[in-house]
């Protein structure tokens, strides 16, 4: 079914409350009169929060993230116009759109009856909805039907394919006016509802994800200005800021609220399952795992990356490395939710702290062959709750200040125009992984190098360990060109334990690493067995393919290339 025959109809829900944001909104088709008042028109704006139109991408469809059973249509090349992930992400950007344009016509439509103060807050949010989600068709697909107003049935079968440079100004105008018109701030009872530094956020991404180096810069400092006035500022504890008492951090600057009890959460798979990112020793099937090609680009604490550092030790990975390494992979031999995560092959038994007794290790492969096949399962957002609960509902992050400092950055080196701002950026995002301040340079590996391709090095580097598991990984590699690289390389894992040379063990070496920050583990083979291989088409997969039916019911819309 053509998702553009939903401009016809909105999904609405039950306000508790004018002042709160309802986390599960009922769903009900609108009515000629129902957009009449503020309350109603309220509870239509509250259903363009709902959890299923928010989001980064899959990790799974980068080079941080190994699925145990293998890869999926992106990362083993076989992504095709009937996929049905693709279809399900066009559909919930253009539903929503159509929602927002709904509640656009509405208000004109019922003008007189809404204070101007209350008009010019729900035609923000309703555009910051559309903007964010035009951004996201842009970036995956390219050029898209741009439906500016909520249009008939018979009309949106006519409609084509936008210049994707047409539909990123009306993003930009969009946005635009979502800053201009959202507060800075909530009061408590609303602090999820969305303000102008995340239009500002968004538009900053967009325009990073375009190549539109001076707007990114301009978004990404106005968001900066308001961090200086106090707005936002980094959460002190990295790996506190993942879980449920970072919540309410400053550095959180868009977030959509999780709540399983409540019935609000992401249906993706990635998070229906905690189990899968769990040891097994917890309960879990360590099947959602990072990869090496992750672990092995986090720098020594010389700011060197390990085929430099002389501190690398590939018997000991995990010591005097960034932070960030260990509070995103779990350390082998550290505690782990309950017990020692051991995976080497001659730990048949390990510790489990709450009865204090020696148990058997499923952990290792020797014990368990569906152990994890990297060797590594993911920390960042994990804790107790998650294996004595098996319930997911870490709130889902979409923009946090890191961020508006790093594409800060990156936008200023792109533009040649490298100053101590851009190093001051970089270095805070460094300085709060080492739980230090911005000035203490000794305490951390600060930045001080001005030269151009160095620094762009680096960003690439920096901002894989800082978002790691965050959704933001797959879109670096497509606007960087660096897919074909990084999504062409294997996946890496131990060789089997009877084959394991233990006195090579966990590593035998170290990869060479590129200019880009990608290792390649030529090297290290037949020591490193392959897990899966990947494949990415250059000549096609910078772009998803238009979903088939889409062209099916509407043969004006052309498919992209080679699909």
């Amino acid at each position: 079914m053509n998702i553009l025959k939903y401009m016809l109809i909105i999904m609405i829900g039950v306000l508790a409350g004018c002042a709160k944001l309802d986390l599960n909104p009922l769903s009900s088709p609108s009515t000629e009169t129902f957009f009449s008042n503020e309350t109603e028109m309220t509870i239509a704006v509250n259903d363009l929060y709902r959890v299923d139109f928010w989001g980064n991408d899959r990790e799974d469809f980068s080079d941080n993230f190994w699925i145990r059973s293998g890869g999926n249509a992106l990362t083993l090349g076989t992504l095709s116009s009937d996929d049905a992930d693709i279809l399900t992400y066009w559909t919930a950007c253009y539903k929503a759109i159509s929602r927002a344009n709904v509640v656009l016509k509405n208000l004109e439509r019922y003008a007189s009856n809404f204070s101007e103060d209350f008009r010019k807050s729900t035609e923000a949010q309703a555009r910051f909805a559309r903007g964010y989600q035009y951004s996201r068709l842009i970036a995956h697909f390219g050029d898209v039907p741009l439906l500016q107003h909520s249009v008939s049935l018979d009309s949106a079968y006519v409609y084509t394919r936008t210049g994707k440079e047409t539909v990123l100004q009306f993003v930009f105008d969009d946005l635009d006016y979502a800053a201009a018109n959202l507060p800075v701030s909530y009061g408590a009872a609303e602090a999820k509802r969305w303000t102008r530094g995340a239009a500002l956020s968004i538009k900053a991404r967009t325009a990073l994800y375009m190549g539109k180096w001076d707007i990114a810069r301009n978004a990404s400092k106005a968001v900066i200005d308001l961090a200086a006035l106090g707005t936002y500022s980094l959460h002190p504890d990295y790996r506190e800021l993942f879980l449920s008492a970072g919540e309410a951090s400053p550095e959180i600057i868009l977030s959509v609220i999780q709540s399983q009890p409540e019935g609000v959460f992401n249906t993706g798979f990635l998070y229906m399952y905690p189990e899968y990112f769990l040891s097994r020793n917890s309960g879990g099937f360590s099947s959602f795992t990072p990869t090496w090609s992750l672990l092995d680009s986090y720098e020594c604490i010389d700011g060197l990356p390990i085929d430099e550092s002389p501190l690398y030790d590939p018997h000991d990975p995990f010591s005097h490395r960034d932070p960030r390494l260990a509070q995103t992979i779990v350390p082998h031999g550290e505690e782990w939710l309950g017990y020692t995560y051991q995976p080497h092959p001659d730990s048949l038994m390990t510790l489990n702290f709450r009865t204090n007794t020696l148990v058997r290790n499923n952990d290792t492969r020797a014990n368990n062959v569906n152990a994890s096949h990297t060797g590594l399962v993911w920390k960042k957002g994990i804790d107790q709750k998650w294996a004595d609960t098996r319930i997911y509902e870490n709130d889902l992050i979409i923009v946090r200040y890191a961020e508006a400092l790093l594409i800060y950055a990156e936008s200023k080196i792109e533009l040649d125009d490298v100053d101590a701002s851009v190093l001051n950026a970089i270095n805070q995002v460094r300085a709060r992984a080492y739980g230090t301040s911005v000035d203490n340079t000794t305490d951390y590996p600060a930045v001080t190098t001005t030269d151009r391709q160095r620094l762009r090095t680096l960003i690439k580097r920096e901002r894989r360990v800082e978002f790691a598991n965050e959704g933001l990984r797959y879109m670096d590699l497509i606007r960087w060109r660096l897919a074909e690289t990084a999504l062409t390389r294997p996946a890496i894992g131990f060789a089997d334990p009877v084959n394991q040379n233990r006195s090579e063990w966990p590593f035998a070496g170290y990869p060479d690493i590129d200019e880009n920050g990608i290792p390649d583990y030529a090297n290290l083979f037949p020591y490193a067995r392959v897990l899966g291989q990947r494949r990415f088409d250059k000549n096609r997969q910078y772009l998803w393919p238009i979903p088939e039916v889409e062209i099916r019911v509407n043969n004006r819309i052309e498919q992209n290339p080679n699909y």
